[in-house]
């Protein structure tokens, strides 16, 4: 009975240090690992730098029932940079766009008594975190997310018939939701919607003795294409 304790006594250390080298070989190789992940991310790493152009819709934001607010057409140009890492699909991407939008707006209570359409002119800065989900070496599809901050270099005063003017501020903020596909290693074709967060005007009116303020903001749908070098 000594004999045969003192051999399950043996066998039990035997495993004891067979499972501990084991253990040991694991934490090497997932150190091993961890670290050829670690060099492998910024050898893979892409950076691109090209140009992008495109169109949008913008229909302003106002709780004015009296005001009828309408879609407008424009258009967007400008230059485009992207650095990602393709081994886990995540990036950013930012641009530099001159936009070109419209605003429309008319009388809501009385037909074509007046009709306001103007072009606003900004310099936008959109930065995007990006996950591209790849098929292959020549084509994937990604979605984007991120704040867009934009700089009025064109008109800063807009006049409403019979309710007033009103001054577009000098900058806003707004956030970014889109997706897309990249093709033939070069191509970009996306889809953006634009959300406004703050404020681009506030128009102030009477009604009887009460003076009223009310906030414009401007949401807009976006087509695009980038070139990418």
């Amino acid at each position: 009975m000594q004999f045969a304790n003192f051999h399950v006594f043996l066998q039990k250390i035997s495993n004891l240090i067979i499972n501990t080298l084991k253990l040991k070989r694991m934490k090497k190789i997932f150190a091993v690992a961890a670290l050829m992940l670690l060099i492998a991310v910024p050898a893979s790493a892409q950076f691109q730098y090209g140009i992008k152009a495109g169109l949008n819709i913008t229909k302003p934001s106002l709780d004015m029932d009296m005001v009828k607010k309408d879609n407008q057409t424009g258009f967007f140009v400008g230059v485009m940079a992207e650095f990602s890492v393709p081994i886990i699909g995540v990036g950013v991407d930012a641009s530099l766009l001159y936009n070109n939008k419209g605003m429309k707006l008319a009388d809501a209570t009385t037909a074509n008594a007046w009709e306001v359409s103007k072009h606003l002119q900004y310099i936008d800065i959109p930065i995007n975190l990006k996950y591209t989900y790849g098929l292959g070496s020549l084509a994937g599809v990604f979605v984007t997310t991120g704040p867009q901050f934009s700089f009025n270099v064109g008109s800063k005063s807009v006049s409403i018939k019979s309710i007033g003017d009103y001054t577009l501020r000098d900058s806003e903020f707004s956030w970014n939701v889109g997706l897309g596909a990249k093709l033939l290693g070069h191509l970009q074709v996306a889809y953006n919607y634009n959300i406004g967060i703050g404020k681009t005007s506030e128009v102030t009116y009477t009604v009887g003795l009460d003076v009223v303020k009310k906030k414009l903001k401007n949401n807009t749908h976006q087509i695009s294409l980038a070139y990418m070098f």
